[in-house]
């Protein structure tokens, strides 16, 4: 999650790197997530296409990797989140830092390693920002 996805970007245990957001500030506000891929340990509680509202922070978050990475990516399924507006609608508008294809968040190829930008420990508790995020951790821990 955010700073630990870029050591995992870093370290080559995911694909792509991060960049500096597009607008060069540092961004702090909830935004609107995507669910890609509802078949991985991180995703498996999720529907395919739920919209998740989770709060990001960071001033390097932009995801960056080249077109021919980016299909592997999309054709092995890789994708776990994209940022997109309340109704799920992915546009350029509803991507906060310019990640390239408003990627939010990617797996490695056997799905056992992700790392994402937004932060859903933030918005898994009442008392905090909501629960959206919730659900990704209920999904680490459930045995389906």
């Amino acid at each position: 999650i955010c700073n630990g996805f870029q050591i995992l970007l870093e370290s080559g245990l995911l694909p792509g790197t991060l960049i500096q957001n597009q607008s060069r500030k540092f961004i702090c506000k909830n935004v609107s997530v995507r669910i890609e891929n509802s078949d991985t340990p991180f995703t498996r509680r999720c529907e395919a296409n739920q919209v998740l509202e989770i709060p990001i922070a960071h001033h390097q978050g932009s995801y960056y990797i080249d077109p021919f990475s980016l299909n592997h990516l999309e054709e092995n399924g890789q994708i776990l989140f994209r940022y997109c507006d309340e109704k799920g609608n992915v546009s350029a508008e509803c991507n906060p830092n310019g990640s390239v294809d408003s990627v939010a968040g990617v797996s490695n190829e056997q799905k056992n390693v992700m790392g994402m930008m937004p932060h859903p420990e933030r918005c898994a508790d009442p008392q905090l920002l909501g629960t959206d995020g919730q659900v990704i951790f209920q999904s680490l821990i459930s045995n389906d």
